[in-house]
């Protein structure tokens, strides 16, 4: 058994934490509810702005509804996020204090450092592959990659033989400067010659990173997939119940107030209704995201093929929920339909869908709240060696402070939730079946039991 004071050295060892802790990116009260992100019920309530402005994408959707008629709400929202001209996302979306929301790793560093934690502790149980590349969808600004770079760094001498590299999926351009300062310190240079990567730089520790717009252009091989606060973002479809049976909700001029959106059903079934709806379905409201499952058959392949991992952070749950789409602009609660292209749009992730949608390709784990896999991940030891490590009262605030952010199961210790795709060999032998005495345990999956902190042992030298 290791004591606690070496466990504490140990993991001050790995996480490189000698000298001043790094402060919390993160210390408003008002945070709280921003980050939860909460449902709005029925669409999204209106904030307290008033009526919202006919942006230029709201004049683009009303000129396509009228021509066409109304539109799913999965069309309105891939248009409203990620239209290329003026897509929230494209634009650049809004992240941070500054912005319309605020995610974990801007709150503190700590979560981003767990995380590296999680996938080495896989790479070990994998019996440390030659090389792996960590690929994340949709990384926001960087601050995720740049602190799991950060623990790489720190294990340097343990993966100095294995050829570490960075993928990221980014759509915006905007976004993907972002993270190019961020990581790179503004050294990434566009690749049109590539045509799948667009961009290719070298992280400050140095390790190769490239930038593509889709998860298909990725190269094959051993990797580790990231997926925070990604999948809520997708596109979804809508889906009522009546007397009638199942009918899809669209998004139409409201003939009413002209310059304004509202919802309506479908008057009779669409393709989607017929795809989507689960004939075992119990529920009398919804929502599908068929992207989302196109993109988690695509992982399950990947690793089924050429081995890794996907670890997936969203708000969620397990096949439960009804109405949860909401809008989010400064902070604040913004109606859905409300000035589109200037407010990020979320919707809960059905993780029993994603599970589904694997095909038995991949083992999965999870749901998990957030504060259980951190709490699993070691995020108390960190937070003790973070406070040793400085005498500074307004720092150690700030630490008690971002940790409630992230553990406080009315903040986001219960709005998140991880669930994570493995190659079933991690989980159970081969061959266990007929020779149960071949194989010696396997090592828990750390998060989702507890880390074995010894595994670490050799990561400060």
């Amino acid at each position: 058994m290791v004591l606690p004071l070496a466990r504490r050295a140990l993991l001050a060892a790995a996480l490189g934490s000698a000298g001043r802790p790094r402060l919390p990116r993160h210390h408003a009260p008002a945070a709280a509810a921003a980050a939860a992100r909460p449902s709005s019920g029925a669409g999204g309530q209106p904030d307290t702005e008033g009526p919202g402005r006919a942006t230029a994408m709201l004049r683009h959707l009303l000129l396509k509804m009228r021509a066409t008629g109304p539109v799913t709400v999965a069309e309105y929202m891939r248009e409203a996020l990620t239209n290329p001209g003026q897509g929230y996302y494209t634009r650049g979306g809004g992240i941070g204090e500054s912005g319309d929301f605020v995610t974990s790793p801007e709150i503190s560093q700590v979560f981003g450092e767990l995380i590296g934690i999680w996938y080495i502790s896989e790479w070990i149980a994998a019996g440390k592959p030659k090389a792996f590349q960590l690929v994340e969808l949709g990384p926001g600004r960087g601050t995720l990659t740049d602190d799991i770079l950060r623990v790489f760094n720190q294990l340097a001498s343990l993966l100095s033989k294995c050829d570490v590299s960075i993928h990221l999926v980014e759509v915006s351009p905007k976004l993907s400067k972002i993270q190019a300062l961020m990581l790179t310190g503004g050294k990434a240079q566009s690749n049109p010659e590539d045509k799948s990567a667009y961009m290719k730089g070298i992280s400050k520790t140095g390790i190769p990173i490239s930038w593509y717009r889709d998860i298909q252009d990725v190269p094959p091989g051993y990797s580790f997939y990231l997926a925070h606060e990604f999948f809520d973002a997708l596109p979804i479809h809508k889906f009522q119940r009546t007397e009638k049976g199942w009918r899809e909700v669209l998004v139409d001029v409201d003939p009413d107030v002209p310059d304004q959106l509202r919802f309506v059903l479908s008057p009779s079934s669409t393709p989607a209704t017929e795809n989507f709806i689960q004939p075992e379905e119990t529920r009398d409201h919804v929502e599908v995201c068929p992207e989302a499952g196109v993109i988690i058959q695509r992982l399950a392949c990947r690793i089924e093929n050429d081995g890794g991992a996907a670890l997936i952070a969203d708000y969620g749950h397990d096949g439960t929920k009804t109405d949860t789409f909401r809008g989010f602009r400064n902070h604040k609660l913004h109606h859905v339909l409300r000035a589109p292209g200037t407010a990020d749009l979320t919707a809960d992730v059905d993780f029993s869908y994603l599970r589904k949608m694997t095909q038995g390709r991949t083992a999965t784990l999870g749901p998990i709240k957030q504060r259980e896999f951190l709490k699993n991940m070691g995020i108390d030891l960190r937070l003790q060696v973070l406070l040793q490590n400085s005498c500074d009262t307004a720092t150690h605030e700030q630490l008690h402070h971002s940790y409630d952010m992230l553990m406080n199961p009315k903040k986001m210790g219960d709005c998140f939730n991880f669930f994570a795709l493995l190659p079933h060999h991690r989980l159970v032998h081969p061959d266990r079946e007929h020779k149960p005495e071949s194989k010696s345990p396997l090592p828990p999956v750390a998060g989702f039991n507890e880390l074995l902190l010894k595994i670490l042992w050799g990561f400060g030298h």
